[in-house]
């Protein structure tokens, strides 16, 4: 086990170790096995982080929007040089397949090109003579050393959601990656440092709960980002909060896709197929359930299961495979454990994913496409999050049936309707309780110059990620009013003042 390469921190510019002596191992998925270890940072390392990016904050703060874009700029192209480097880690540490880890690079580096505007964007407002010999106008400052705790599913894309325009928006930035995928978080730090960023401005540190509790704790951290499960979005939500800082943290998804009798069946069946199993599922917009409104069903289960069972299952790096391994041992047994519960609650099982073997990859953390039908509102993989390759089918007699049932769902992150009816997508779209929502597009992630955020129990805070709601997050809104002395007093003013 000590010949296994060990992903440390990042403070202040250099690679740093744990003094703690705690470590946890980094495991290849789809071989089942360990190939490198994360050091599982202290109190006192994050202590270091805040420190480093508390000192960087006032030069970087004071540096001109234009130089931090050029440094962003410089960060952009080295990312596209290293696509297939972030692509390889993340299908090594995740399992997504290697063209699914590409799609995440590039998704992640349209965050950078919209953070290398900047300037354009922290542009504030301005009011002449608003009374007499009187001038007002508006700016926005950054906050300070803001921290991103991001998750497995996205090492790559989730932690460019927040540096990026963090970053340019003049703050510090303090990144706890998953875990489970460190890697991705100590190539951006190098790629960064080589465009020229200061030591101290992007810092990393790894580890668990505790360096969690830390950087929510600190009273220097200005800002938490965090994207990740319901329960753990709302603890990091109600605890940063009550220690004062600004938060957004996005949480679980129950995202349903509607399926009417109109619809393309086959083009419906093609984007389920992707949206439920792409990723093994572990994707917070991934569709979960499709609801079938009257005749569809039959034809949409048959269409389904054929298409389910056929999926190629292997290594994420084997060229012809569609979808990899679950992230770890324990999310796959409690992924086949909920698939058990479906059955016993009554549920269709039309294709079992259980038991999934790989050829040369035995050991691997592999659940086959799972598929279920009949499955009601009260059943165990109807309310919980599975995150895996499990669908499930609910029958629904008409549309307004399924907005009831999608409105009355806890959670409120993505949601898509497929038919050919303009007017039904239209009400749909006003009627439904969802924060992202896709008319004959299965996956609604907005692009980077809009934002991305859910409603309901899937996001705690008042700003979605990235995009215009990113910039007025990491920054704080400043109102100015001047007047000069050549203004002829009118004396002392005991009245609440009123311009005229």
């Amino acid at each position: 086990m000590t010949d296994l390469d060990t992903i440390t921190h990042y403070i202040n510019g250099a690679k740093v170790d744990t003094a703690s002596g705690r470590h946890a191992d980094v495991f290849n998925p789809a071989m089942g096995e360990p190939c490198a270890r994360v050091a599982l940072g202290t109190k006192e390392d994050v202590d270091a982080a805040v420190a480093a990016a508390s000192k960087a904050f006032p030069s970087w703060a004071a540096t001109p929007a234009l130089t931090r874009a050029r440094v962003l700029f410089k960060y952009l192209q080295l990312c596209q040089e290293h696509t297939d480097e972030f692509a390889a880690m993340l299908t090594r540490e995740h399992g997504k397949t290697f063209p699914d880890a590409k799609g995440e690079v590039a998704r992640g580096i349209e965050m950078v090109e919209f953070a290398v505007g900047i300037p354009q964007l922290l542009k504030g407002e301005f009011t002449d003579q608003i009374a007499r010999g009187i001038d007002a106008w508006s700016m926005r400052q950054p906050l300070g050393v803001v921290a991103g705790i991001t998750p497995f599913n996205f090492p790559v894309m989730v932690p460019m959601w927040m540096f990026p325009v963090a970053i340019a928006c003049g703050n510090t930035f303090v990144l706890k990656p998953s875990e489970r995928d460190p890697s991705p978080s100590l190539l951006h730090a190098k790629l960064l440092k080589e465009a020229g960023l200061p030591d101290g401005v992007f810092n990393v540190i790894q580890g668990d709960k505790v360096t969690v509790d830390a950087l929510l704790d600190h009273p220097e951290v200005q800002a938490i980002s965090f994207v990740g499960s319901t329960p753990i979005a709302e603890y990091i939500y109600s605890r940063g909060s009550a220690a004062g800082k600004r938060v957004q943290a996005l949480g679980g998804a129950k995202n349903h896709m509607v399926v009417m009798p109109d619809a393309d069946m086959d083009m419906a069946v093609d984007a389920l197929v992707g949206a439920a199993y792409g990723s093994a599922g572990e994707r917070c917009m991934a569709i979960s359930v499709v609801v079938a409104v009257g005749d569809a069903g039959d034809k949409l289960a048959s269409a389904m299961a054929e298409r389910t069972a056929a999926l190629k299952i292997g290594d994420g790096m084997a060229h012809d495979s569609e979808m990899g391994p679950i992230v770890t041992a324990a999310a796959k047994q409690r992924i086949e454990k909920l698939i058990g519960e479906g059955v016993e609650q009554g549920a269709t099982l039309l294709v079992d994913g259980r038991g999934c073997k790989v050829p040369g990859r035995e050991n691997g953390f592999f659940v086959g496409g799972t598929l279920f039908d009949h499955v009601t509102p009260d059943m165990t993989i109807y309310k919980e999050e599975i995150f895996g390759p499990v669908l499930c089918i609910v029958r629904s007699p008409d549309v307004a049936t399924a907005v009831n049932l999608i409105n009355a769902n806890e959670y409120g992150n993505g949601v898509a309707i497929f038919t050919r009816d303009g007017g039904t997508a239209r009400e749909f779209v006003r009627q439904i309780q969802v924060g992202m929502v896709g008319v004959n597009v299965p996956l609604p992630v907005p692009m980077a110059f809009n934002s991305f955020g859910g409603w309901k129990r899937s996001l705690f805070g008042d700003h979605h990620a990235y995009g215009p709601e990113g910039v007025r997050f990491y920054t704080r809104h400043k109102a100015v009013m001047q007047r000069w002395p050549n203004t002829a007093s009118a004396g002392a003013e005991f009245s609440f003042p009123q311009m005229k």
